[in-house]
């Protein structure tokens, strides 16, 4: 003979809230309410990526339908912005990509090498005024770009590096950018100190420990770095307008200025494809790294 267990108090009053009419109507208070929060989250979405959509439905239309046309409804299909657009300027448009992409390299490269080692000499070196020389590297976080640019171009001129790419890799390599250096001191921080005391007992220099104890952990914090830098400086423009001045060492967004000409007519529909096609290589990067983008935030105390 079996017998039945009696429900609890807690879950027989529970299934009585649930049955009366006051849980019933708390019950369908609440899912209107989350209906009305994910309605509410949708359109922000939305109207966020709508100037993103109305590019890519203007790049696929004819270039005189371009602006006659309302909103994102796409009556005639064409490829001829795609076409026109990459052969349009005096290079083809891959000469651009891959500009940028020689200049991204060396950006991020410069970055990961320099950045890494002044924040681990920040981090676990101990020497005289290291208090004072981190804060003033964080101090030039707040220094605008635009106070030191005359400067920086009047050196750069004097060593014959304009119309170069080396006024903007080289400096990358002197941990210019303080952000990052913060970033992996962050997470430099967070590694115990008794893998390095276990390393020097074994003999390691400060060198060995930074090549083969911490740089296998700020896999993180490296991968945040790569992301931020290659988007930051693929849309980069003001400095590349500065230092480049020649077609043949244009990158893509001195390129996609030159469809719009005021003296002449402007090629928009050229512009808006190739547009779209520069933005493919930062889709795709940060779909790669999102992960790591999120763990090297999530472990560095920028939170």
């Amino acid at each position: 003979m079996t017998t039945e267990a009696a429900p609890s108090g807690r879950s027989s009053r529970a299934a009585r809230s649930v049955t009366s009419p006051r849980g019933g109507a708390f019950a369908v208070r609440r899912f209107v309410s989350g209906a009305l929060k994910h309605i509410g989250v949708t359109a922000l979405s939305v109207g966020m990526i709508y100037p993103l959509i109305w590019l890519v439905v203007a790049s696929l239309r004819p270039d005189s339908l371009i602006f006659r046309e309302p909103g994102i409804v796409l009556s005639q299909l064409s490829l001829d912005n795609y076409e026109f657009g990459w052969t349009a300027l005096s290079h083809p448009f891959s000469r651009y990509l891959l500009n940028t992409l020689v200049l991204v390299g060396g950006a991020i490269l410069g970055n990961l090498v320099s950045c890494s080692l002044a924040a681990y000499a920040f981090a676990r070196l101990r020497f005289t005024g290291r208090a004072v020389l981190f804060a003033i590297m964080l101090m030039t976080i707040m220094l605008p770009f635009h106070v030191v640019v005359v400067p920086q171009y009047i050196l750069f001129a004097k060593l014959g590096w304009v119309n170069s790419f080396l006024p903007l890799i080289v400096p990358k390599f002197l941990a210019v950018d303080a952000f990052f250096v913060f970033l992996m001191v962050q997470f430099i921080r967070s590694i115990p100190r008794e893998l390095d005391e276990a390393a020097r007992i074994d003999g390691a220099t400060h060198f060995r420990i930074y090549r083969s104890v911490i740089l296998p952990l700020m896999v993180p914090a490296l991968a945040t770095t790569a992301i931020f830098t290659f988007i930051w400086t693929w849309n980069d423009f003001f400095s590349q307008l500065i230092y480049l001045t020649s077609t043949k060492n244009f990158t893509v967004s001195l390129a996609l200025r030159n469809f719009l000409d005021a003296s002449s007519s402007s090629s928009w529909g050229g512009m808006f494809a190739m547009s779209v096609v520069s933005l493919l290589p930062l889709f795709v990067i940060f779909l790669a790294g999102q992960r790591y983008l999120l763990r090297g935030i999530a472990t560095t105390g920028i939170k």
